[in-house]
């Protein structure tokens, strides 16, 4: 009779593990997270191909490792293609659908400004978690700008201390995993678990020196890249929520953005903060939390890039000719790593 019961109770066990890793699973998208790869310029990317839903929400990943539908090498000759480059508040992450992205946002927009004009638009989404100017940089030099009249960084406050390209816990912190979990329970645990930075990594936060002047040297080079292939580098920058407050950005905040904006002043690059504007709004309900915005920020957010690009323009398309590789512009763009 006790062998009986134990046996019940096993099986009752069984059934009830299977039925949480069925529920995680199909209805929660839990072991089935993005998974990313180790690259040796932007340090890390979303690895390239995957599609998958988490929460209700569906998250594909191109060839490139862009958030979104694969696309070709180059655009069309009556396409205005723009790439787009962010860390996590333009990938969206899995907590937004793919037809909520920022990208999306400015595309239709964009679509709408531009339609009397017969131009199709493209809006390309180039980002990653936590990527820094550096991360951005180290993408366009290995895959290059497509073809990109306009390349748009959206950068937030943070961004501008961003540390330097690395895959040190790369399948080692639960945010950043190159596997899939064999369970959803699995994966579950995994994120329960406390989680410490790698000494590596630990020491990269920890370096001295001036990380703001080695970003902003990253835009620097980037506006170089950018202008070798004809194209034009637009910059916008989203505050942190808790700048919009009544005491707005610390002091050490002030004074890189002042350096940022220094920066875009003697290199021509059109800038867009939005801090100004979000400290006028009620700006609540465009934030998800503390940095990341809302489905309504980013239309809102969506609208006001549109605007900034065709406002900003775009150089005229070269021909493939002239057009500078990537790799041909190693020897002339300093090492930042």
């Amino acid at each position: 009779m006790a062998m009986e019961i134990a046996l019940w109770g096993l099986v009752g066990s069984l059934a009830a593990v299977a039925i949480a890793e069925l529920v995680l699973r199909f209805i929660y998208g839990v072991g089935n997270p993005p998974l990313y790869v180790a690259d040796t310029r932007s340090g890390y990317r979303l690895a390239p191909n995957q599609a998958l839903r988490r929460r209700g929400n569906y998250m594909a990943v191109n060839q490139y490792s862009m958030r979104g539908p694969a696309i070709a090498p180059q655009p069309d000759s009556h396409t205005l293609r723009v790439l787009m480059l962010g860390d996590s508040v333009v990938n969206g992450g899995w907590w937004t659908d793919q037809s909520q992205l920022l990208s999306v946002r400015v595309q239709a927009a964009l679509s709408e400004q531009l339609s009397t004009q017969g131009q199709e638009v493209e809006v390309l989404n180039a980002s990653a978690n936590s990527w820094g100017p550096r991360h951005e940089l180290g993408y366009v030099r290995k895959f290059g700008t497509f073809g990109a009249q306009i390349v748009l960084m959206v950068l937030n406050t943070d961004d501008l201390f961003a540390i330097a390209p690395n895959a040190y816990d790369l399948g080692r912190h639960p945010a950043y995993p190159t596997r899939r979990p064999p369970l959803a329970l699995g994966e579950l645990v995994a994120k329960i678990k406390p989680y410490r930075p790698s000494p590596r990594l630990q020491a990269l936060y920890d370096q001295p020196g001036d990380r703001v002047g080695v970003n902003l040297e990253a835009i620097r080079q980037l506006q170089q890249t950018v202008k070798a292939v004809q194209g034009r580098l637009v910059l916008a920058m989203t505050p942190l929520k808790r700048e919009l407050g009544q005491a707005g950005p610390q002091d050490y905040e002030k004074a890189a953005r002042q350096r940022l904006k220094n920066l875009t002043q003697a290199q021509a690059i059109p800038y867009l903060d939005f801090l100004p504007q979000l400290q006028s709004l009620e700006a609540d309900s465009l934030y998800r939390d503390h940095i990341h915005l809302s489905p309504a920020g980013y239309h809102w957010v969506g609208q006001q890039l549109a605007q900034f690009i065709a406002t900003a323009g775009s150089p005229s398309t070269p021909e493939p000719s002239i057009r500078t590789e990537p790799a041909a512009m190693e020897d002339v763009l300093g090492d930042l790593w």
